[in-house]
């Protein structure tokens, strides 16, 4: 029998009241494994009545005392976090190291939220003017909410909802329908760590979800993270109700090669980032820019080590790349690639191909694909200009250095960009010049640490304050200024001018 995956409000999980469901897939096998449930309007209230009752008690907490909840919460992530990657693993089909180590990343962020004492810490000045004082608090905004993508079933949420409740708010998590097993695992470690119930809610659900904690009056703000289209829209109809919104959307990441590139390591690179988790990474690496003559020394390679990745079921400890997440994202990239022989680039490796069979017993029913490589693909293709979220890699040769620089600053994404190089100059050059928000020198994932904050630029973030670290304290909070001032220092009569320091 098929799992059932429910809702989580008020500290418990909350029957099914409508009929709406969706299956919930193994990608490695194609078999259906559960069904979960897709929220109506009526849930979405329910979760948020119960975020909005916990909000002030929980808010008052002093942050010490919500840090120790996070420190709770952190000692039994990690003593179940192989239970989880093995979830993630199931669902959405990574491979398990991979799935470790997304938790890890996720555990980081709780780490750096279990600091929220320092982080609420704000400024004080005395006697800022006679008889004054000025100083500045940040308090929580309210009940917030989180709406998060298929890929990182766990890290995602967990760049949102541990900052968000540490700093005082209540939240609601509206996770993808793929893989929505995780959100519960959390769900219930937070209440084994001492989170008091409605402080955490979970939502399953559909667009209908979403747009009811987007009209909803009392959801004070809304992060997200997917593709740049729902990203946009999601800012922009979070901004009409009045809403603080962080929409991070989609990417188009490049890798640029410089010929004085150690090429084994810059092979190693490009193989990882852009087939790691079958290229289902907003980070993962997709266009390679290869400057110079290092296009003919290092096609070869790249070729040899596509052939040779191991596509294999994820609980396989030596698989590469697993399968991808479900058959619609399956046939999308089949497509593109299709779309990317249409316009004339250059097809060297077709993972359309793939032997579903050599994936291991059980999986000729899966939603299997190889690592694609494209060769001559030029900035007019769509397989260029469109984010694929698959593992394809295409290959763009460009003269040198400056026309790399360009070629990547004209795209419309910013999200992640990386540069191996030997030359220190280009190195600097290329941190100062280039227009996209995480930058790599010989880091092919630029990832940024959980005190350091995530997110891109252009068409790649929505919104003013990138997610986690200091800016997602800000982002989870409000600043109020208050002055100061006793009787005996208030000189007599009103004051008809504006105030200034005396």
């Amino acid at each position: 029998m098929s799992a059932s995956i429910v809702h989580w409000v008020d500290g418990r999980k909350m029957p099914v009241q409508g009929s709406r469901v969706a299956d919930v897939f193994n990608p490695a096998t194609g078999a259906v494994s559960g069904q979960v449930a897709l929220a109506s309007a009526a849930d979405v209230d329910a979760a948020v009545a119960s975020a909005r009752r916990a909000f002030p008690a929980w808010a008052d907490v002093p942050p010490i005392r919500r840090a120790r909840v996070m420190f709770r919460f952190l000692e039994l992530l990690n003593r179940h976090k192989d239970e989880l990657a093995r979830a993630i693993t199931a669902e959405h089909g990574k491979v398990f190291t991979d799935a470790q180590g997304e938790v890890a990343r996720g555990i980081d962020i709780v780490e750096f939220a279990c600091g929220i004492p320092q982080l609420l810490k704000t400024q004080f000045t005395d006697q800022v003017s006679t008889g004054m004082d000025n100083w500045t608090l940040r308090q929580p905004l309210g009940v917030v909410a989180g709406v998060t993508p298929f890929n990182f079933p766990v890290m995602v949420p967990m760049w949102m909802f541990p900052v968000a409740i540490a700093a005082g708010n209540s939240f609601v998590l509206k996770p993808s329908p793929i893989d929505p097993t995780p959100s519960l695992m959390m769900a219930e470690l937070l209440k084994e760590a001492g989170l008091p119930d409605g402080v955490f809610n979970v939502v399953q659900g559909d667009k209908e979800a979403v747009d009811a904690l987007l009209a909803h009056p009392d959801v004070a703000a809304v992060s997200f993270v997917g593709s740049t289209p729902i990203a946009q829209s999601i800012y922009e109809t979070g901004a009409r109700n009045g809403k603080r919104v962080q929409a991070l959307g989609g990417a188009k990441n490049h890798m640029v090669v410089m010929p004085d590139a150690d090429l084994d390591v810059a092979v190693d690179a490009l193989v990882g980032a852009g087939y790691g988790s079958a290229g289902e990474r907003c980070m993962a690496i997709s266009v390679a820019v290869l400057v110079g003559d290092v296009a003919d020394r290092i096609m070869p390679r790249l070729i040899e080590r596509t052939h040779a990745l191991k596509v294999k079921n994820g609980m396989e400890l030596d698989a590469e790349m697993g399968p991808i997440v479900h058959a619609g994202a399956h046939r999308r990239i089949s497509d593109y690639i299709g779309v990317g022989v249409e316009e004339g680039a250059q097809l060297l490796v077709d993972g359309r191909h793939f032997d579903a069979a050599s994936a291991g017993a059980g999986c000729e029913r899966g939603f299997w694909m190889g690592g694609t490589l494209f060769d001559h693909v030029t900035p007019e293709m769509r397989i260029y200009r469109e984010e694929i979220f698959g593992p394809v890699l295409s290959c763009v040769r460009v003269p040198d250095f400056a026309s790399a620089v360009e070629l990547i600053n004209a795209h419309e994404f910013g999200n992640g960009v990386s540069c191996f190089t030997s030359d220190g100059n280009v190195a600097r050059e290329f941190g100062r010049r280039i227009q996209v928000g995480m930058v790599g020198i010989n880091v092919p994932i630029p990832v940024p640490m959980a005190w350091h904050g995530f997110g891109g630029w252009k068409r790649s973030l929505f919104g003013d304050m990138h997610a986690y670290g200091e800016e997602g304290v800000r982002f989870y909070t409000k600043q109020k200024s208050i002055m100061q001032r006793w009787p005996s220092s208030i000189e007599k009569g009103a004051e008809f001018a504006m105030p200034i320091a005396k």
